[in-house]
């Protein structure tokens, strides 16, 4: 039996759940029924937060993702990934960063994005 890969969501992932999409709902329920828990970084959250009583699909969705905080050596880590490759969205960032340290899919609307900062990390491909 192999083993679950990772999954991390980014901004487009949380928009998608607050709109109440609902193949990304069967997916999300389908990976946390395998026994995954999907990983989304704070600032993602922070990102797309805005109103929390008007937000409950988002809230939902959150309660079943682990929230990555960006510590010091994390947000270090993002900073120089950012430096490398010219860009400069620390959030785009933080999702690559979690991503490749684990070994994750990113679900993300900007894969050609991801998949740039990946490559500066050695760790173009997988699924965005």
């Amino acid at each position: 039996m192999s083993a679950l890969r990772p999954v991390v969501y980014d901004a487009g992932a949380l928009i998608v759940a607050e709109r109440n999409h609902l193949a990304f709902w069967r997916a999300h329920r389908s990976y946390l029924t395998a026994g995954g828990v999907p990983v989304t970084p704070a600032p993602v959250v922070a990102q797309v937060w805005r109103d929390g009583a008007r937000q409950a699909q988002l809230a939902r969705l959150l309660k079943g993702c682990d929230v990555a905080d960006l510590e010091h050596g994390l947000a270090r880590s993002v900073g120089e990934l950012l430096g490398r490759s010219g860009t400069s969205d620390p959030v785009d960032g933080a999702v690559t960063v979690i991503a490749a340290h684990v070994g994750a899919a990113v679900l993300t609307s900007d894969p050609d994005g991801i998949r740039h900062l990946l490559s500066y990390l050695g760790q173009a491909g997988g699924r965005t």
